[in-house]
């Protein structure tokens, strides 16, 4: 898989990840919240995470 510069991630167990370097491979990804009112950084997440 190609790297996209446009997204950077330093989630490195996720299957998208550039192995040799902190971006995605995936041309786009979905990011969602577990939150019903989300109000900080840490209440949303990639919704394109796979488990390697």
């Amino acid at each position: 898989m190609d790297m996209n510069k446009s997204i950077k991630c330093m989630v490195e167990s996720c299957q998208h990840h550039a192995n040799a370097a902190n971006y995605c491979c995936l041309d786009c990804i979905t990011v969602g919240t577990h939150e019903c009112n989300p109000s900080v950084d840490q209440c949303t997440d990639c919704m394109s995470f796979k488990k390697k």
